[in-house]
This record gives structure tokens, sequence and C-alpha cells, in this order.
């Protein structure tokens, strides 16, 4: 809300010894006023909110009091696994077994997910009995009770997430992890909340579990999520460079002329040529700029050797560094172009700005 108030401002005019007193009318911003009733909502809103956080806190504090045997199995049952981990459920535990699922693919353990109903109608003819079969249910008294048996007489080893250990489901599982009996989030107490939670957060504990025993590292998680920011952070030099004919090269006997004409074949735009020895190590480069300038030199022709005026030694990288490396090496210098070398410094590609920006890197903000 804005009201008009009076201020009274004082100020002494140079020519008249008087102080003068002038009032003008401005706008200033008031706070809104809150009613009573109105705090009580703001209060009860926040209060569900922070119950329902410390609910389901609390389901997931529960559930990990309960690991014990049944979790080191589950795990080692995945990891000796011989073909793929099936993970099933119905209602809010699907749900969450899709997701589960999700995280067991991304982390490299081949996984699929499976609608215990439409296996019953069908779909069991994807299930193979090297297969570790994870299934959800709270009460452990859904579909699965009919789906579990025909599992085990395929030979899969299942692993059950539930909240009742004596559930019929229970009875034909080989392992059963526990999520404990922590009452729901929900005012009424039965909308799926701490329960979901719970079940969540022990299925993301048996996936990255066995991703931490396998020993999956950072180059083979990038290689499960080539695309988005993840992907970019995680992207090495030799998956953006560009190498052949669309990385202008020319030895250090070349003259100016000739290293002109190499970056002018170059089927995509090319802002720089590397120069080499007879190696194929790099010793220099030249670039677009470079020729502007030395092209309106008169003392300086296109038969003017290139190694006379290349720049000596310049900024590279090695060509299984990420290319967040290389981006940030380009922003401190300034550049456009950056070489790309293998262990015995030879040239092996070169990084354009133009190729970051259209993976979408950016050259503004940090990395």
């Amino acid at each position: 809300m804005r009201t008009r108030q009076q201020v009274e401002i004082w100020r002494d005019l140079p020519d008249n010894p008087v102080a003068m007193k002038a009032t003008r009318t401005t706008t200033v911003s008031s706070k809104p006023r809150r009613t009573t009733a109105a705090d009580a909502v703001i209060d009860a809103i926040l209060a569900r909110g922070r119950a329902v956080l410390e609910a389901e806190a609390a389901a997931i504090g529960d559930a990990c009091s309960r690991l014990g045997d049944a979790f080191v199995g589950a795990v080692q049952a995945i990891l000796n696994c011989r073909g793929r981990v099936c993970v099933t459920g119905i209602g809010k535990a699907g749900l969450v077994g899709n997701k589960v699922q999700a995280t067991f693919a991304s982390t490299g353990t081949l996984s699929y997910s499976l609608h215990p109903v439409e296996a019953l109608h069908g779909d069991l003819g994807m299930i193979h009995g090297d297969d570790v079969v994870i299934a959800l249910s709270k009460s452990g008294s859904s579909e699965l009770v009919e789906l579990l048996p025909r599992l085990k007489a395929l030979g899969c080893v299942v692993i059950l997430l539930t909240g009742k250990v004596d559930s019929l489901a229970a009875q034909h599982a080989d392992l059963v992890l526990d999520i404990g009996q922590t009452p729901e989030a929900c005012p009424l107490g039965l909308a799926p909340s701490s329960s979901t939670a719970a079940m969540l957060a022990l299925g993301d504990a048996l996936a990255l579990t066995v991703m931490e025993q396998k020993a999956v590292q950072p180059e083979q998680y990038a290689s499960y999520h080539p695309g988005g920011a993840l992907g970019r952070f995680l992207m090495k030099a030799r998956e953006i460079m560009r190498t052949g004919v669309h990385c202008p090269t020319v030895p250090q006997t070349a003259t100016l002329g000739a290293c002109y004409e190499a970056i002018l074949a170059a089927p995509r735009r090319a802002g720089a040529a590397a120069v080499v020895d007879v190696d194929g190590k790099l010793v220099g480069i030249i670039t677009h700029g470079d020729f502007f300038r030395l092209f309106q030199s008169p003392h300086r022709s296109a038969d003017c050797p290139v190694s006379e005026v290349m720049t000596r030694s310049p900024k590279r990288i090695g060509v299984d560094a990420r290319v967040n490396d290389a981006l940030q090496l380009m922003r401190k210098h300034a550049i456009d172009e950056l070489p790309v070398v293998d262990d015995e410094a030879r040239l092996v590609g070169l990084i354009d700005i133009q190729d970051l920006l259209a993976k979408g890197f950016s050259v503004f903000d940090d990395a």
C-alpha cells in the first residue's frame, strides 16, 4: 500500500538570513497490515509444511536404523546379477519404483520397469530367470502377491521393500527390506507420503551403494548423461575438438600466405591455424586477427615465413582434459581457439569458441 504524507523540509536560502520552511507532498511506501486471521492462516501453512518435512525425515531415519544383513544381501545380489534389474510396484509405490529404476540405469546398472498387472497379462515374457527383481509395496498385499511366486518360479531373486515384513508378499521374497511403520505425513494419515519418502530413499541407497561397489567413475557416468548441463560439465576435449581437415595445420616452414590458405580451405569456418614441427608437435599458432594486423604492415608479405610472426608456445590443453577446463583457460586469456595436444605435445585437434557455444557452453558465466 502507498500513502501520501506531508514532509517538512528546512532549507537556508543564500540571499535570505531567515530560515524558510517548505512543505511538499511525497509518496512513501508502507507495509500492508496483516489481520489476525491472515496471520493464523500463514502460521498454519508453515506449520503443516514443516510437519510434513519432519514426518518424512523421521520416516527416512527410521528406515536407516533398520538397515542390516538384508540390505547387504540385496546389494550383493544386484552386483552378482547376470541379467538385468527389474523394478515393479503398483500405485504410488510403482511411481517411486520408476524413479528407483531410472537411478539404477543412470548409474550403470541395466534395469527396466514392469507393471505388476501388465506382467500378469503377458509382460512376464520380458523377464529372464537371471534377473533380480526389486518389488515395492507398503502393505505387501497388493497385486504383487500373485506376481512374486511366478517370478520365483522363473528363478529370479526377489527383493521386497515394504512396511510389513510379515505380509503375504514378504513370504515370496528372498530378501525383505523394512521401511518401517512411521505414520504418513498426510493430515488425514492416509495419502502415501512418509512411506513413499522412505521407500524412495531406500531405493536410492541400494542403487548408489551398488554404484560405489562397481567403482563407477565420472567418465562412465558422463557417458550415460551426454545431454544437458551434466553432460557438458563432464565432456572431454576429444569429444568437441576439430580434427583433420577441420583443424587447419601448417609446418613451421610454411609461408604466411600458405597459412592463410589453409584457414580458408577448412570446410568449417576456422579462426586460426596451428603450426607444428617435423614431429607434429605444436610450436605455434596464428589467428585471423594476426593476419589482419600483419597484412596492414608494409613490411610483411604473403611470402613471410610463418615462424617469424606466429605466437610461440601457445596455450594448449590435453586431449583427455575436460572441456570445462578448456573454457576456463580460454576465458582467462581471452582467446577463441585452443590447440589440443596428446601426452607428447603432438597436435591432435583444435577447440573453437563457436563449437562451445553451439554445445550450450557460456563464455560469460562461471563454469
